[in-house]
């Protein structure tokens, strides 16, 4: 019975421009075993760009168990298998975590082959602070679901990072404006590619901008943190409460809202303050 060990490369690929690879990754790829990945068909582009035989099996959300215990099985008997994403770094929002997970458990050695990541490749370019930043994926595609995320996401003071689909774009935008209030963000689009884009506006903005536009391609979308240091500012807060009166003065803002709707609307654009101070500024102006 061989006593081999294999081991599993984890191999960061390109996100977009295809000249976007590492001189090891490509190195790696050429003498592995085997390669674990996300969608075949992308990983053949780049394996007849780039002249490489390695077999390929596929490795994506809905393979079964079987298909991991298989290559499970494999990393132990000695075989040297790399797992790539579909573009990226492997187990970042994709199915590939499962095996690193199971291949960790078996003691099996894991190697990382860094390279490309729309996340960390956005967030450099987003303009947005750097010192600090929290990678959340997809939100959920159900509102319950994304709300109660958002809500634990709302007091993060790290900058937010969130990778989203073109057609949920415009509905994100909206639902972080509202739980999240106004920050500053960046939409970072088709990275490396020919129509790569960013646009850094306030969330409204983004907003605003989303009704006109058919949205295309790969995005990550940035948010600026919590601004702690605004929640315990007294002239902050007393600035804040005087445009809630003014704005609550305006019957043009007033008219033909519950208080209820107030305190939400007021709450997406002065999210340093607590929602029971609003409801209280609320009640007292409008019902005093």
């Amino acid at each position: 019975m061989s006593t081999a060990v294999g081991e599993l490369f984890l191999i960061a690929t390109p996100i977009g421009n295809l000249a976007d690879i590492t001189l090891r990754a490509l190195e790696t790829l050429r003498q592995v075993d085997l390669v674990a990945a996300e969608d075949t068909r992308t990983a053949k582009k780049l394996f007849n760009h780039y002249q490489i035989t390695a077999p390929l099996v596929s490795l994506h959300d809905n393979s079964s168990a079987k298909r991991l215990d298989d290559l499970l099985d494999k990393l132990q008997s000695g075989m040297k298998i790399g797992v790539i994403s579909e573009a990226g770094t492997p187990g970042i929002s994709d199915p590939g975590y499962r095996l690193i997970q199971m291949a960790a458990a078996a003691a099996i050695r894991i190697t990382p082959i860094p390279g490309a990541c729309a996340a960390i490749s956005a967030l450099c370019a987003s303009a947005l602070p750097l010192d600090s930043f929290y990678f959340a994926g997809f939100l959920p595609s159900r509102s319950g679901p994304r709300q109660r995320r958002l809500e634990e996401l709302k007091e993060i003071t790290a900058t937010l990072i969130f990778y989203e689909s073109p057609r949920r774009l415009n509905t994100t935008l909206a639902v972080l404006e509202k739980v999240l209030g106004d920050r500053p963000a960046c939409i970072a689009r088709e990275l490396t590619k020919v129509y790569e884009e960013f646009l850094r506006f306030p969330l409204s903005q983004l907003r605003t901008i989303g009704t006109e536009r058919n949205w295309r391609g790969e995005i990550t979308l940035l948010v600026a943190g919590y601004d702690r240091a605004s929640v315990h500012d007294p002239e902050s807060i007393a600035t804040a409460e005087n445009q809630i009166r003014e704005r609550l003065a305006d019957p043009e803002f007033t008219n033909d809202h519950s208080n209820r709707d107030l305190v939400d609307l007021l709450q997406s654009e002065f999210p340093h303050l607590k929602r029971r101070q609003i409801y209280d500024l609320v009640l007292r102006e409008c019902n005093g």
